[in-house]
């Protein structure tokens, strides 16, 4: 066993799980656990490994050392490195009593301050109790992560100060989210300290971007070359903020065009190529070419470049991952791959046409205000109807054009759905036929951001 008054001894017994199941390590005593309910793989750890009985308490889970145990699932990419397959969900934001708190004494620091960590291959055709453990090893957040926790937590804290408990979204922080906790059902709502409206109940959480960063250190992986925007004893100074600190870097060329920044850092880049713009961005930030941008990806940052005309409207509306209709049609929405994309940071870099020329004329971090991210759930609801009802195409014109009953641009200021495919015959699977063709599989589809919001909402504010 372990000595729970020795963290070194409780980090060498949960090593011995590395390589391992639980069904190799507990033997029979865990054949009949009786478990059910997602997060259950953490519960049969603490109870038949560990020997401890699951619970919800405020402290850590060896509370005489300080350490909470978290385990969660890792997916292989096909280079072979690992990955996380979603955040590291930590304890329930208590709204009624962290207004009362600073970040030293507070709940979110008592409990997670020092982690020990294990992450096992997912695999959703065994058993969890089959599951093999890859990696194992404590965690204490390195002194400039932590510099940024503590703001993301105080930014939380804020948000519940102000009435807006039920307006947190995981975009307004850097590294630690606060994400929805429960069904969609009443019960998951709880009531907030300043504001009569109920809010989703959250918890605090390490975004996966993150999650990832600490998997890469665990597993000793030969990683991209990261490269760091922010120092250290620039991030102590409590008047500078991050986005101001990025910024600044970009407010040297404002007004410049792409070609004299490109001439200012003796680039030689290919002007056709998708990396043209990220590679200027890189540039300004003080990256190598070759490396990616440690805080972005820490922060899961989506980086946006935005043409603009020259009447401020963006030459394209904005694009988002191709989804399967199948694996959407089952979706709920507190779970769906669209809002956890609406829900993240963005980093908007703005060139904008003068003559055939592009000029940098702004940069943003953004992320979508609560009441938008409602509408742009209108047209996931739609869209997820319009799939189940088997009513996806409502005309063919003369020309053979299919005209369909996903939502369009004018009927929603956020968002829409349009084909994005090579052709017409990239094509993923129906859940259900479509009534006036009879096909079982239709043109790739996505969710766009529309140009129009990017101006108003977004370039103009």
């Amino acid at each position: 066993m372990f000595d729970d008054n020795s963290t070194q001894s409780i980090i060498n017994y949960a090593k011995k799980l590395k390589g391992h199941t639980l069904r190799e390590i507990c033997g029979e005593k865990i054949e009949n656990h009786g478990y059910k309910g997602k997060g259950n793989f953490g519960q049969l750890v603490e109870k038949f490994y560990f020997g401890y009985e699951p619970n919800s308490k405020a402290e850590a889970d060896f509370v005489k050392v300080g350490m909470e145990l978290k385990s969660s699932p890792l997916k292989i990419l096909k280079n072979g490195e690992y990955r996380s397959k979603e955040r590291l969900v930590m304890n329930i934001i208590d709204y009624l009593n962290v207004h009362k708190q600073e970040f030293e004494n507070s709940s979110f620091w008592k409990k997670n301050a020092h982690l020990l960590l294990i992450f096992y291959l997912h695999d959703r055709e065994k058993d969890l109790l089959d599951y093999l453990i890859k990696l194992v090893d404590d965690w204490k957040y390195p002194n400039e992560d932590l510099i940024i926790i503590k703001r993301d937590w105080e930014t939380i804290n804020q948000k519940i100060k102000d009435g807006k408990a039920h307006e947190l979204s995981e975009g307004d922080t850097f590294y630690l989210g606060a994400c929805t906790k429960g069904s969609t059902a009443a019960k998951s709502y709880r009531e907030q300290p300043f504001n009569k409206e109920k809010a989703k109940q959250r918890a605090y959480s390490l975004k996966q971007g993150y999650v990832n960063h600490i998997i890469a250190n665990i597993a000793r992986e030969e990683q991209a070359i990261y490269g760091k925007i922010l120092k250290p004893e620039v991030l102590k100074q409590e008047e500078v903020s991050i986005e101001e600190i990025v910024t600044s870097k970009f407010k040297p060329f404002f007004g410049k065009t792409s070609e004299e920044i490109e001439k200012f850092f003796k680039l030689n880049l290919n002007k056709k190529a998708k990396s043209y713009f990220a590679n200027l961005t890189k540039s300004i930030l003080g990256i190598q070419l070759n490396q990616k941008i440690e805080e972005f990806e820490k922060a899961d940052i989506q980086v946006k470049t935005i043409r603009l005309k020259e009447n401020n409207l963006p030459k394209e509306d904005i694009s988002f991952p191709t989804f399967k209709y199948q694996e959407l049609a089952k979706e709920e929405w507190e779970e769906s791959e669209f809002k956890h994309i609406l829900e993240q940071k963005f980093f908007f870099v703005f060139y904008q046409f003068e003559g055939k020329k592009l000029v940098l004329k702004k940069v943003k971090f953004w992320n979508m205000p609560y009441f938008d991210i409602l509408k742009a759930k209108d047209v996931w609801d739609k869209t997820i109807e319009t799939i189940n009802k088997g009513e996806i195409v409502k005309e063919i014109t003369d020309k053979g054009v299919r005209k369909t009953y996903f939502p369009k641009k004018t009927e929603n200021k956020v968002s829409h759905v349009r084909p994005h495919a090579r052709d017409k015959n990239d094509c993923y699977s129906l859940p259900k036929k479509d009534k006036l063709t009879n096909a079982s599989e239709y043109t790739k589809h996505c969710f766009w951001l529309n140009a129009s919001y990017v101006k108003e909402e977004i370039y103009l504010k």
